[in-house]
């Protein structure tokens, strides 16, 4: 029912965590599960976790890294239990369910937890469009990361129920992948025009890549960014001429 929408463990410890999770998914009708990088896997306590649930685990996609899972992903949210220095557009989970399942009509789209003790980190969530954060009991707000799995898998199967409630847009959202392309080529010319500096980077680039996460691009919006970036390196070059 879902298949475009992937959920993403990143750097599991416990193996059980991982079979919990592929219940909690399959009990909402979610089957898209991918591991990046976890500590065990597969292992017999995911399987006794899974409870029914190993068509999942058969299936998992295991990744090297965050950005070979959300590869193809038009929209990514990273679930967080706290909330960063730097602000990052952020939404609870019954608004986070109903932008995946109105853009997951179109492309892949993912929700990605972090290490059952740490979370995701700062240069994780760069990969993110938006934060999903779960309001919880202040004194004790940190999750299993499968009853976290469980409470945005619910989320999302209640939205599916209500159906879209947006227009698709004429043109495609920019993938994950082709986002990443454009924040290199980006950095790149920054460089190239003397606006930043590598060597004192400060906040730029996580401060642009917020921004334009938050935007959510469009694959011919990109393409005119692109466009402009290398009109501008061409007009650098040819004064160093």
């Amino acid at each position: 029912m879902y298949e475009n929408i992937r959920i993403v463990l990143v750097s599991t410890s416990h193996p059980g965590n991982i079979g919990a999770t592929a219940r909690a998914m399959k009990n909402m009708g979610l089957s898209e599960l991918y591991l990046v990088n976890p500590h065990v896997f597969p292992h017999a306590d995911a399987s006794a976790r899974a409870s029914g649930a190993d068509d999942l685990l058969a299936k998992a996609t295991v990744c090297a890294s965050l950005e070979e899972a959300v590869a193809g992903c038009s929209l990514v949210f990273g679930a967080s239990a706290r909330l960063r220095s730097l602000p990052w557009p952020l939404a609870e989970p019954r608004e986070a369910a109903v932008q995946i399942i109105n853009a997951h009509q179109q492309a892949p789209v993912a929700v990605v937890f972090g290490r059952e003790h740490s979370g995701l980190t700062n240069d994780e969530l760069l990969c993110c469009n938006a934060l999903v954060h779960i309001p919880c009991n202040e004194t004790f707000s940190s999750l299993n990361v499968a009853a976290a799995v469980q409470v945005l898998s619910y989320e999302i199967h209640m939205a599916g129920r209500q159906g879209i409630t947006e227009v698709a847009t004429d043109s495609p959202l920019a993938t994950a992948d082709e986002i990443e392309r454009f924040f290199q080529h980006l950095e790149e010319t920054l460089v190239e025009i003397e606006f930043l500096d590598p060597d004192k980077p400060r906040q730029l680039m996580r401060r642009l890549r917020r921004l334009y996460n938050r935007a959510r691009l469009e694959e011919t919006e990109v393409n005119i960014l692109r466009g402009i970036l290398t009109a501008a390196q061409k007009q650098a070059r040819n004064r160093l001429q």
